[in-house]
């Protein structure tokens, strides 16, 4: 595989180490460009990690839908989770949980065979798939979240380079990593390319 475990698992460590040094901040403030709040977004992306894992755990995965939790916002506009984070636990507490959907991915992937297939809604997807999806969620939040807790974030560029090669084949190869990935999934310029206001990846097997 292309997109490992492992590079999903650095790159949920790298956001956590990143996010605890804010254990002080404003959590309910805007996530950068998001119109949700940073709690909620760490609640977005730790239920991202837990629906990649599940559809990975059926003996005989769905290729036509999703493993039916019930997926709600708890406000109007809110991101629709079924995973939430107990407020009282404060954000110590809610990064446990975004560390506990890591876990629950990188097992799956670690775990499952190459040959299993699951459903996504950008097509079905192997492990290598979810695994490369895990880590763009979590680095491209990740983002969004230290633009609205005033903390500092740049990934590893060879982490971003192995994830737009597996999910973004058209994303340009002559230009830097990390801002390669922020413009493919519609949050920065990329001189000599136009914004994107649409954007998808491609979770499909390469042939």
């Amino acid at each position: 595989m292309t997109v490992t475990a492992e590079h999903l698992d650095r790159a949920v460590q790298l956001s956590l180490a990143t996010l605890l040094r804010a254990s002080s901040a404003d959590w309910d403030g805007k996530a950068g460009s998001l119109e949700w709040t940073c709690w909620e977004t760490v609640e977005h992306l730790a239920d991202d990690l837990f629906q990649y894992a599940v559809q990975l755990t059926l003996r005989t995965p769905s290729l036509t839908g999703d493993v039916p939790f019930l997926w709600e916002p708890r406000r109007p506009g809110g991101p629709h989770n079924a995973v939430h984070a107990d407020r009282s636990a404060g954000p110590t507490g809610l990064l446990q949980v975004l560390e506990a959907c890591g876990a629950l991915l990188v097992a799956m992937v670690r775990t499952r065979s190459p040959e299993v297939r699951a459903f996504h809604g950008f097509g079905i997807a192997d492990p290598e798939g979810f695994a490369a999806m895990g880590a763009v969620e979590t680095l491209v939040h990740t983002h969004d979240l230290a633009g609205g807790l005033g903390l500092a974030w740049t990934p590893p560029a060879d982490l971003c380079a192995e994830v737009l090669t597996r999910l973004f084949p058209d994303a340009p190869k002559d230009t830097e990593p990390w801002p390669t990935l922020l413009w493919a999934t519609g949050r920065g310029e990329l001189p000599g390319h136009e914004r994107l206001t649409k954007w998808r990846w491609y979770g499909v097997p390469r042939p």
